[in-house]
């Protein structure tokens, strides 16, 4: 077995994903104190409840995010979402174009671009002036045949641009987006195999994400 490194943000109660978007609740629906009413002496349980937007910490999104006809989280095939070999883009543009991704091979692969954003996580700087991808990058990755696209920054488009390209064109190619990632600055550029599968929920098009990879290891030498 390889390595696996965490590659999501913990979800907690009160927390802001996304600017004007509601943070989750977390409690419970039935505390331990209150189970010990219903078991033998001793024993206990808790029974949690969450009140969430779909964008909420790491998650993906589905085709059906952007448009009323497209895949759902029910519908993405798990070949779409898991053990996909992962290419790892590291920049520090804020505009990452085509050409952070001309030289190299995104056909069947989690391209994860690496801006260094996901440092700001938890403060007002990761609201503003993020890192994103500009459309001739998202058109380049749809016509080279990338498999999913990540980023560990606020947005993957412009938030300046209310025609969201980035999400169209990924999106409307059938290519789940992950936003608000961590931890690729322990990734290598290659050698990874990436998972982010969400909860199988029909009708919804957005859900946080466990994601992570598996650091693949070589062959012993002889």
């Amino acid at each position: 077995m390889g390595r696996f490194v965490d590659l999501s943000h913990t979800v907690e109660h009160g927390m802001i994903t996304y600017r004007g978007l509601p943070a989750p609740v977390v409690g419970d629906h039935l505390s331990r104190e209150a189970s010990r009413e219903r078991y033998a002496p001793g024993t206990e349980f808790q029974i949690g409840r969450i009140e969430l937007v779909g964008n909420t910490g790491t998650y993906v999104d589905s085709p059906f995010h952007r448009f009323a006809d497209g895949r759902d989280l029910a519908d993405l095939p798990l070949e779409s979402l898991a053990d996909l070999p992962a290419l790892v883009v590291r920049t520090r543009d804020r505009a990452v174009t085509a050409e952070a991704f001309r030289a190299v091979d995104v056909t069947g692969r989690a391209v994860l671009v690496h801006t260094g954003w996901a440092a700001h996580w938890r403060t007002e700087r990761y609201f503003e002036g993020h890192p994103f991808l500009t459309a001739d990058a998202a058109e380049l990755l749809v016509r080279r045949g990338a498999a999913l696209v990540g980023i560990d920054s606020f947005n993957i488009d412009d938030t300046a641009n209310p025609a969201r390209p980035v999400h169209t064109a990924l999106l409307g190619a059938g290519i789940p987006v992950v936003e608000h990632l961590r931890g690729l600055e322990q990734l290598p550029e290659t050698g990874a195999r990436f998972f982010a599968v969400p909860v199988k929920v029909k009708d919804f098009g957005s859900f946080p994400v466990r994601a992570f990879a598996i650091l693949e290891t070589p062959p012993p030498s002889r």
